[in-house]
């Protein structure tokens, strides 16, 4: 991979593998990089909350043009297949050039391209004496993935420039002058234990082998969603099977898909047979029912040892109800650009904490109006049931601003260097442009980047002549401002 073309972007990007930096994990990725700032002899600062901001000045006769900021995110989206055995706070992910030559993928993990790239990218511009640019900053934020934490701290007044080049999107060839906004709800279904009925057996069922992705780029793919055909299985057995919920485990972040799902069920002894065939009926059904979208569902049951206790009986039905109302997927799509979604939930995470069961959603909208519909009917399917629901971690969507001179500018340029128009593009996942916007009135953004496919998901690979054209891009569109 070091030997890749831009060298020296593919050099820092490895080297950005090498730090554990999932979301949460900060303080060695933000050391890290204001190490390099400062080695370059360049201003650097590190905020409270451990976003850096890296100052190179302008090239000869460029001091009096408009700063350009070049903003990207430190950490990335701990995903990995269930058999792999990977520490995400620990290892170094396990980059690769694919057999084929024309893809970088990881081992079993996701590969952190998203948005290590756009780090990496910055970094090189950074170093480079060669490259032509008016005043430069680079933007580092931390926790993006996981609330946009990093942006939401960054106060008014810091940054100096006037232009804004968001590093973070992920198809070659395209502008993006838009994005939804996004708000957190977790609700929270406390319970006391009862005991589990004397001669009942436990069986453990598990789902796996879904694709999953990134729950804003991917949303409108129609993949299934591990926590909503688990809990629809669930639904079944416990009506008509006697079964009894004591456990239930599914997704494992906010803004991922849920791929994987599993629960612990008791019932009877002499329904083991009648319950393994129901699980095998559910695997065909699922099978059957996303194909050509999934290609690799697994949904199994072992006998494993009977817990002492499981949830009440009226906890464990509104939970069962409340997951099954919950909206998943697309709810709108935007009227004036029907390919484009406006406003999607994802149900992503049902965890256990204690006697708690926890379950989170991230709801995303470029209509702040359709996000706040969305949240209410998210609300009351919790609400019904019984449930402590809360919302937090709200952000703004970016609003488009087809005027923007940027974007004149770079699609003239990418036309010239490449031959043909770039596609202009509002995003439904969510940029930290919007937030960076709210304290920075008027400041002209673009995002772009190279083509990363399966962000958030084992599958994660960036595509290595995009990274080219993309440099090439980004090296023209800084001489031209």
């Amino acid at each position: 991979m070091k030997n890749l073309q831009p060298q020296a972007l593919w050099n820092h990007f490895h080297s950005l593998t090498q730090i554990p930096r999932p979301s949460g994990k900060k303080e060695e990725i933000s050391r890290f990089l204001a190490d390099f700032g400062r080695s370059l002899g360049l201003e650097t600062v590190t905020d409270e909350i451990g976003n850096v901001i890296i100052r190179k000045p302008a090239s000869p006769g460029y001091e009096n043009h408009p700063g350009v900021i070049l903003q990207g995110h430190m950490d990335m989206v701990p995903q990995k297949n269930n058999d792999k055995v990977f520490d995400f706070e620990k290892d170094a992910i396990q980059a690769y050039v694919e057999d084929n030559g024309e893809w970088v993928t990881a081992d079993g993990t996701t590969l952190g391209a998203d948005n290590g790239i756009g780090v990496a990218t910055a970094m090189a511009i950074l170093a480079d004496k060669n490259v032509v640019h008016p005043p430069l900053e680079a933007f580092f934020t931390v926790d993006e993935e996981t609330g946009m934490y990093g942006a939401q701290a960054l106060q008014g007044g810091v940054l100096q420039g006037k232009i804004l080049l968001n590093l973070d999107s992920e198809t070659e060839g395209e502008l993006y002058i838009g994005c939804a906004g996004g708000v957190d709800g977790t609700a929270r279904f406390p319970f006391t234990p009862v005991e589990t009925e004397e001669g009942d057996i436990a069986l453990k069922v598990t789902l796996t082998g879904l694709k999953g992705g990134h729950s804003g780029c991917d949303i409108h793919l129609q993949r299934a969603n591990a926590n909503k055909l688990l809990f629809r299985f669930l639904k079944d057995a416990v009506a008509n099977y006697e079964a009894r919920l004591a456990s239930v485990e599914g997704g494992s972040l906010r803004n991922a898909i849920p791929r994987e799902a599993c629960a612990v069920i008791t019932i009877p002894a002499d329904g083991k047979d009648e319950m393994m065939q129901l699980v095998a009926d559910y695997e065909d059904l699922f099978i059957r029912e996303y194909d050509g979208v999934e290609d690799n569902i697994r949904f199994t049951a072992e006998e494993t040892a009977c817990p002492k206790t499981e949830m009440p009986e009226d906890v464990q039905d509104f939970l069962i109800h409340a997951i099954t109302i919950c909206p998943h997927g697309v709810y709108r799509m935007i009227p004036e650009m029907p390919d484009v979604v406006e406003t999607s939930n994802n149900l992503s995470t049902v965890s256990m904490e204690g006697n708690c069961v926890k379950v989170l959603c991230l709801t995303r909208s470029s209509v702040e109006s359709r996000k706040e519909e969305l949240r209410q009917i998210i609300e009351s399917a919790f609400a019904i049931a019984g449930a402590e629901i809360e919302f937090s971690g709200s952000y703004p969507g970016w609003k488009p601003n087809l005027n923007s001179r940027i974007l004149g500018v770079m699609q003239d340029i990418y036309k010239k260097e490449f031959g043909r128009e770039p596609r202009i593009i509002t995003i439904h996942a969510g940029l930290e442009c919007g937030i960076i916007g709210r304290n920075y009135p008027g400041m002209d953004m673009i995002s772009f980047g190279p083509t990363i496919e399966h962000p958030h998901s084992p599958d994660e690979r960036v595509n290595i002549a995009t990274v080219q054209k993309y440099w090439q891009f980004l090296l023209a569109t800084l001489k031209a401002l």
